[in-house]
């Protein structure tokens, strides 16, 4: 059985060491690597925020009020003369955490769907596609609003959300690759050989659809945290007094942004940042471990 589990592809990402991948990731995709680099900036700074933040995430100088950057305040402060970059460092532990948890649970969902549904086929495979072509029929944005707008605002009923809304429509990914796998013949060999469907998802299917999971994982962390400042920006995100970059974006960024430009400009350039270079990230990621791609430029 070990022998057929070691298929071309597993075997030659497993002949790689983590530091020579690493490398040859670095000099085949500089670009990719570079925005790895960044991301990994933001989410230290996010692990890291309580100890960086130069005053605590609400406290306010009133005589200080709407102070342009400045070598106190190295990114000025709002109306009610809080410090912008304090905030936007405890903003980005807020981003990070609903990134990589949703992420996490929408790719989950994602991998359990079209697992099931792309490996047993037949009346199975074609409910669960009709379901997720309901699911998918609802605007993103929308169908958001509701849901929030019924359980409340709050960290935890946003993770539990987007990762369902994601991880639902990601499923049709995961089943095209499966559907791919189980026609090959290591397959076949470990079917006639009687291992059980639950031995061959988890030691044929999975291993080789690897490089697809790790790409919905990257690709959807992106558009989470975009999914998230879309809520805080209209009042559905986490609750205030908790800073956001959506909230700060939406409260005195949007109010002030003539005055103090500052106010809105660093935590929208915050966001661009962060999903440009998880999305350069993300793509170079793909290129590499996709053996299609091997040798194209």
């Amino acid at each position: 059985m070990t022998a057929i589990t070691n298929t071309p592809l597993t075997a030659q990402l497993g002949r790689e060491r983590p530091h020579q991948f690493v490398l040859r990731f670095t000099r085949e995709k500089p670009l990719g690597a570079a925005g790895a680099a960044v991301f990994l900036l933001f989410l230290i700074c996010a692990v890291f925020a309580q100890q960086l933040a130069p005053f605590a995430e609400n406290q306010t100088h009133l005589f200080n009020r709407l102070e342009p950057p400045s070598a106190k305040y190295l990114l000025g402060t709002d109306n009610l003369g809080r410090d912008v970059l304090s905030r936007l460092l405890i903003g980005a532990q807020v981003s990070m955490i609903v990134g990589v948890l949703t992420s996490a649970l929408a790719t989950a969902v994602s991998v359990i769907i079209g697992m099931v549904a792309g490996y047993f086929g037949g009346r199975l495979d074609m409910i669960t596609q009709r379901f997720v072509d309901a699911w998918m029929v609802f605007p993103d944005l929308v169908l958001l609003i509701v849901v929030i707008s019924v359980l409340g605002p709050g960290l935890t009923q946003i993770v539990v959300v987007l990762g369902l809304l994601y991880g639902i429509g990601g499923s049709r990914i995961v089943r095209g690759a499966v559907m791919s796998v189980r026609e090959n013949t290591y397959t076949r060999a470990a079917q006639s050989m009687g291992a059980s469907p639950a031995h061959i998802l988890w030691h044929h299917i999975l291993p080789n659809i690897g490089p697809v999971v790790i790409l919905l994982f990257t690709s959807r962390i992106g558009a989470v945290i975009l999914a998230e400042a879309g809520l805080s920006f209209l009042g559905l995100g986490v609750p205030p007094p908790a800073a956001t970059w959506g909230e700060m974006l939406t409260g005195s960024g949007r109010s002030y942004m003539y005055v103090a430009p500052w106010l809105a400009l660093a935590p929208g350039l915050c966001l661009t940042l962060t999903v440009f270079a998880i999305n350069v990230f993300g793509d170079a990621l793909r290129d590499v471990l996709d053996p299609r791609m091997r040798g194209t430029r």
